[in-house]
C-alpha cells in the first residue's frame, strides 16, 4: 500500500480553476483546451481529492440565463454526489471583467462597487447552495498604480462597508459562513491594498463582525513580498484567523508563479506542513496552484497528484522530525528557562521594583550559543532522509 497515496481524509480540495488553467499568459495563447467542471470532479476524485471550490464565473458564466443557470448548477451537483465530492469554499471573480480595472469595491466609481456587491451575494448563493462554509475575498484589483486620485483612506473604507454589508447578508440569509481574506502585494494591480497577512489582520479588527472574517494566507503571495510564510501562518494561527490556506509555490521576485506544492522551496513547504499540524489547523489543504504551460491534460493530473503527495510526503518528515530524539533534545536545549522566575511574569508593583533592580550575567547571556546550526542541520538530514 502507498502511504503517500491521497484519500478524502487527507482535506485535500483544488480549485476549478486550478486543474482547469489553459495555460495562457501574458505573452502566449493557451495550451492547453477548456476543461469541463464535471470533469475535473471526477478526475480529481480519482486523484484522492476531497473537495473542489470554484469563483463563480467558473461554474457558471456571467450573463448565463437563470434556467441555464439551473441547468449547469444541477449538473455540478450531480457529478459531486456521483463521485463523493465536496465543495468547502467558494469565492467571487471581481478582476477578469474591464468593469473592475480599478478596482471592485475599492473602485472610485460607486456604481462599480454596488456591482461588485450585488456579484458577490450571488456568488455567495451559488456557494451556500453548493455546500460551501468558507467565502474567499482575493482583492486581486483592490489597488493603485497612482496615488493622486486621492482615494487610499477611502478605498480602505470602500473595503469595510463592502464587508461588513456582506457580513450582515449573510446573517439575514442564516447562511453559516466565514469569510477569509487573501492577501497579496501586488500583480495585476501595482499596489494591492491589504497586502500581507499583517495588514488584513489589523484591518479585520476593525470591521463590524470581526469573528465572521478570518484570512486565506498563500504561499506564493507571502514569497513574492519577501517574506516567510509559516510565519505569516503562526500569526494567523495565533489570532485564530486561520480560516483558509492556500499552498503552492514560488520563486522570491518573480511574478505569481503558482508552482505545484514543493516544487521550489522545500523547506518553506516542510514548515508549512509543520506549522499546520503543530498549529492545529483542521480545515481544507487547498492548492492554489496550476500545472506549468508547458504540459497537456495529463501533465494537469500529474501536477494535481504531485502536489498532494508532497504533501504527505513531508507529513511524514514532520512527524520524524517531531520525534527524533536529536531533534528533540536540540529543540529542549535551544529553550533556557529563568531559574529566578517564571514566566510569563506577573505584574505588581514590588513585582516590577525587583525586576528593574535583578543583576543580569550579561556576559554569559552573550556567550551562550542556541545550537540553531545543529537543529537546522538534523532538519536538512531529515529532509534529504539520512536520519
Amino acid at each position: 500500500m502507498d502511504p503517500y497515496a491521497p484519500t478524502p481524509a487527507d482535506r485535500f480540495t483544488f480549485g476549478l480553476w486550478t486543474v482547469s488553467n489553459p495555460g495562457r499568459d501574458p505573452f502566449g495563447e493557451p495550451t492547453r483546451a477548456p476543461m469541463d467542471p464535471t470533469h475535473a470532479v471526477a478526475k480529481l476524485a480519482e486523484l484522492g481529492a476531497y473537495g473542489v471550490n470554484f469563483h463563480d464565473h467558473d461554474l457558471v458564466p456571467d450573463g448565463t440565463p437563470a434556467a441555464e443557470r439551473d441547468r449547469i448548477v444541477a449538473r455540478f451537483k450531480r457529478a459531486l454526489d456521483e463521485h463523493g465530492l465536496v465543495v468547502p469554499m467558494a469565492t467571487t471573480n471581481l478582476f477578469t471583467d474591464p468593469v473592475f480595472k480599478d478596482g471592485a469595491f475599492t473602485s472610485a466609481d460607486a456604481r462599480v462597487r454596488h456591482y461588485a456587491i450585488a456579484k458577490t451575494m450571488r456568488a455567495m448563493d451559488l456557494g451556500v447552495e453548493l455546500g460551501a462554509s468558507t467565502y474567499v475575498f482575493w482583492g486581486g484589483r483592490e489597488g493603485a498604480e497612482v496615488d493622486g486620485g486621492g482615494k487610499l483612506f477611502d478605498a480602505l473604507s470602500w473595503y469595510r462597508d463592502a464587508l461588513d454589508y456582506l457580513c450582515d447578508y449573510a446573517r439575514d440569509q442564516g447562511y453559516d459562513l466565514r469569510f477569509a481574506l487573501e492577501p497579496k502585494p501586488n500583480e495585476p494591480r501595482g499596489h494591492a491594498f491589504l497586502p500581507t497577512v499583517g495588514s488584513a489582520l489589523g484591518f479585520i479588527a476593525t470591521l463590524q463582525h470581526p469573528e465572521m472574517v478570518g484570512v486565506n494566507p498563500e504561499l506564493a503571495h507571502e514569497t513574492m513580498a519577501g517574506l516567510s510564510f509559516p510565519h505569516a501562518l503562526a500569526a494567523a494561527l495565533d489570532a485564530g484567523k486561520l480560516f483558509h490556506v492556500d499552498l503552492n509555490d514560488q520563486i522570491m521576485g518573480r511574478f505569481d508563479q503558482d508552482l505545484r506544492f514543493g516544487a521550489e522551496n522545500l523547506k518553506t513547504a516542510f514548515f508549512t506542513v509543520l506549522a499546520l499540524q503543530e498549529g492545529g489547523y483542521e480545515g481544507p489543504r487547498h492548492f492554489d496552484a496550476h500545472a506549468l504551460r508547458t504540459e497537456d491534460e495529463a501533465g494537469v493530473w500529474a501536477f494535481a497528484l504531485g502536489c498532494m503527495r508532497t504533501f504527505k510526503m513531508l507529513e511524514a518528515k514532520a512527524a520524524r522530525f517531531l520525534e527524533d530524539p536529536d531533534v528533540v533534545a536540540a529543540r529542549a536545549a535551544y529553550r533556557a528557562d529563568d531559574p529566578e522566575g517564571a514566566w510569563p511574569p506577573r505584574y505588581s508593583g514590588s513585582h516590577a521594583e525587583a525586576l528593574k533592580g535583578r543583576t543580569f550575567d550579561l556576559d554569559a547571556l552573550r556567550l551562550r550559543g542556541p545550537g540553531l546550526e545543529h537543529l537546522d542541520q538534523l532538519t536538512v538530514e531529515i529532509l534529504l532522509g539520512v536520519r
